[in-house]
């Protein structure tokens, strides 16, 4: 009866995971909605990074620690195209490159930003890669941290000065979504549209290609099947020169939304020229 019963488990394991990655396919193969966000293929990145670089700009980076917060904040040391980069977090952070040395930290308690007010003054660039997991800190904490900690993020640094701000957001995002995932990142996305900074940039990458340090196994999971389909999934290092390409160029709106294609056409024109 143990083994039976222990069978049907897999069972159903198996199961809901191939719903899962079903469904998945089906969502992650829709046509981008935003057909025509396409870069232009004539751009002169170098000249571009040099433009910006004379401009004397700031920036922070919120979720500098995750992966995709990590790489970008290597694209832009590596490019160097601000005079000035400051690393927002709960912890600080170690680095072995020497390059990184000039780096601004600041430690901040997330429960309480308001009493951290100052460190999001007097940044022209705002960069937000944080997020959690609903399996790592439950239904409650997620909504806290991928809703109300980036809100008040973006709200402190929109009073700070901020004149563009990036998020990091998800394929699908929809504040109408009976999906707490979803539906969290498509209200964040709303909420801060209303601040009314002079230039918001959402980015909606598909599955993210990257092999963490922490374990996940349905991500993992997913990430072998969707990495077969790249209109599934998208490479994270991508995504941050993405974020980069998009801060050198002049935005045509107020709020823009970057599908994952739109993402993966910037991040090509990202790459070392």
């Amino acid at each position: 009866m143990l083994q039976s019963g222990r069978g049907r488990a897999a069972l159903l394991l198996l199961l809901t995971v191939f719903i899962a990655l079903l469904a998945a396919f089906l969502h992650y193969t829709d046509p981008d909605p935003h057909p025509d966000t396409q870069p232009d293929r004539r751009m002169n990145l170098p000249v571009m990074e040099e433009t910006f670089r004379q401009q004397n700009k700031s920036c922070f980076i919120l979720g500098a620690s995750g992966e995709t917060g990590k790489q970008l904040l290597k694209e832009i040391m590596e490019r160097k195209i601000f005079s000035k980069v400051t690393l927002i977090g709960r912890r600080t952070l170690t680095f072995q490159d020497k390059s990184y040395e000039n780096l601004v930290q600041e430690v901040v308690d997330f429960e309480k930003l308001e009493d951290h007010a100052a460190v999001f003054q007097g940044h022209d660039v705002g960069y937000c890669c944080l997020g959690t997991t609903r399996a790592k800190a439950g239904a409650e904490g997620f909504v806290r941290v991928d809703h109300d900690y980036v809100l008040k993020s973006a709200e402190l640094a929109k009073a700070g000065g901020c004149t563009h701000f990036h998020l990091e957001s998800s394929k699908g995002a929809d504040k109408s979504s009976s999906f707490l995932y979803l539906k969290t990142k498509g209200q964040v996305e709303a909420d801060i549209a209303e601040l009314g900074f002079e230039r918001f940039s959402v980015y909606r990458p598909a599955v993210l290609l990257v092999d963490r340090q922490e374990s996940r196994p349905t991500e993992w999971l997913a990430r072998k099947f969707m990495g077969v389909f790249p209109s599934m999934s998208i490479p994270i290092t991508t995504v941050a020169r993405a974020m980069v390409v998009n801060t050198l160029t002049n935005g045509e709106e107020k709020t823009e939304i970057l599908e994952n294609k739109a993402i993966s056409d910037l991040g090509k024109l990202g790459e070392k020229q």
